[in-house]
């Protein structure tokens, strides 16, 4: 499984550029395997995170706005959505991965 986080490098958006670097810096320093993939510099990359977004995730707009979160193929959500999960103590739950023994995560489990 390979989470993957769909970008954009060149967004003139600071809040955009802001919710991109919080999700990135949080996998990282939970030591989370991840791929960027970058909407910006790579059409195809666009592309596909355009039409693999739910109908029912889609902003009114309808096209969706970097940052992305994917497992594979399967669509997890937006930043709000890591948000949330980040809040509820529920990242590897939210990321379809299994806690590591000791996390906050995992004892939840536990003790659940």
């Amino acid at each position: 499984m390979v989470i993957k986080v769909y970008t954009a490098s060149s967004s003139g958006s600071t809040a955009i550029k802001k919710q991109q670097q919080l999700v990135l810096g949080l996998l990282a320093a939970m030591k989370i395997d991840y791929e960027e993939k970058d909407i910006a510099s790579d059409e195809e990359n666009r592309r596909w995170m355009r039409e693999n977004v739910p109908e029912n995730c889609r902003p009114a707009s309808g096209i969706p706005l970097p940052p992305q979160i994917f497992n594979d193929d399967r669509y997890l959500g937006d930043y709000e959505a890591f948000f949330d999960a980040r809040e509820n103590n529920e990242v590897y739950a939210f990321l379809g991965l299994t806690p590591p023994p000791g996390s906050k995560e995992a004892l939840a489990k536990q003790n659940a």
